[in-house]
């Protein structure tokens, strides 16, 4: 019964440190590679999918237990990634007239972080099952 009011609390602490990962991820990435295309925002939805397809992997072999797929995946993961910041850096693409990026852009966000949640899904399933 406790973990019931626990839980929630703990998804918002973990979101919390999973936006203050972001910060850090997106600062070691923009000052490597300072383009015009989003590569750290791409960066980090990529590896937060994978984490989030690792811990689904892990739930659905029964290694990882409800209550830390949610604080993991959602807090954290949920914190960490950032659809919002991806599309808004699209429409600066496309407004700034440079359509080819803006539509690599959705492409690549959506075609990777599926593929490698997919990818991490099945593999951790595979590991641990």
């Amino acid at each position: 019964m406790i973990l019931d009011v626990l839980v929630p609390v703990l998804v918002a602490l973990a979101g919390g440190l999973g936006a203050a990962a972001r910060l850090v991820v997106d600062g070691m990435v923009r000052t490597r590679w300072p383009r015009t295309f989003p590569v750290a925002t791409l960066v980090v939805n990529v590896t937060g999918s994978a984490v989030l397809g690792l811990l689904l992997g892990g739930h659905l072999a029964g290694v990882v237990p409800t209550p830390v797929l949610l604080v993991a995946g959602v807090g954290f993961c949920g914190g960490y990634t950032t659809f919002s910041t991806a599309m808004v850096e699209t429409v600066r693409l496309a407004q700034d007239g440079d359509a080819a990026r803006a539509v690599g852009n959705v492409l690549a966000s959506f075609a990777l972080c599926l593929a490698v949640a997919a990818a991490a899904t099945a593999l951790a399933a595979a590991a641990w099952g």
